[in-house]
């Protein structure tokens, strides 16, 4: 019972990992970034908002936001952090799919618990590698930025990022190490399907 708990919680977590993931790889608003010094952008109210699709600037009354699409042009950073977020979002469709096919209570087929396990630690390997992408891109972007400008403080994506890369690593770690053995996958199943199958002999029995 402990062991389905936590294979539960694992996979909650995990989904909600990748939600903010890409919630994080969407939006725009990584760092909130100043052109002059800190005291000048406060008197001119004019800051600016850089992610990694786009440099925006904000000021009284105007939003604008330059694309970063010329990609022969771009600082390495951007592209690197650009392939990684990429990359941890795609990773999450095929761990969803390993994880959501492993839980208890879903069953293909006829298979033995010991392919669910390995299905199931699979997903979780896969979560963490996710987390791991998106820890590197979420501290290498800020840091690389800094040196070409002025940074005010962090934006709503950043935070959504490192948010989800701890509940990766969470939900990772619970499925990869908590998930119980693979033994235990097969025995609980079989006691529990045996159980059932007794309460029903047994009330056919009194009937």
């Amino acid at each position: 019972m402990t062991a389905t708990c936590l294979q539960f919680i694992g996979f909650a977590s995990s989904f909600l990992g990748w939600i903010a993931l890409i919630i994080t790889t969407a939006t725009n608003e990584w760092v909130v970034t100043c052109s002059y010094s800190i005291t000048t952008c406060r008197k001119l109210d004019e800051v600016g908002n850089k992610g990694l699709w786009a440099d925006c600037v904000m000021s009284t009354g105007l939003y604008h936001c330059k694309p970063l699409a010329d990609i022969l042009i771009l600082p390495a950073y951007i592209q690197a952090c650009r392939a990684l977020m990429i990359a941890a979002c795609i990773l999450g469709l095929p761990a969803a799919f390993l994880l959501l096919s492993a839980l208890p209570c879903i069953r293909i087929g006829h298979e033995p618990g010991a392919v669910k396990h390995k299905r199931f630690k699979m997903g979780g390997i896969l979560v963490l590698v996710q987390a791991f992408c998106t820890i590197v891109s979420t501290i290498w972007f800020p840091v690389s930025t800094h040196r070409e400008t002025t940074i005010v403080h962090f934006g709503y994506s950043l935070y959504a990022g490192w948010i989800g890369a701890a509940l990766l690593v969470f939900g990772g770690a619970v499925i990869v190490c908590c998930s119980g053995e693979s033994e235990a996958f097969g025995e609980n199943r079989f006691y529990y399907t045996s159980q059932g199958s007794s309460s029903t002999h047994a009330k056919s029995a009194n009937v």
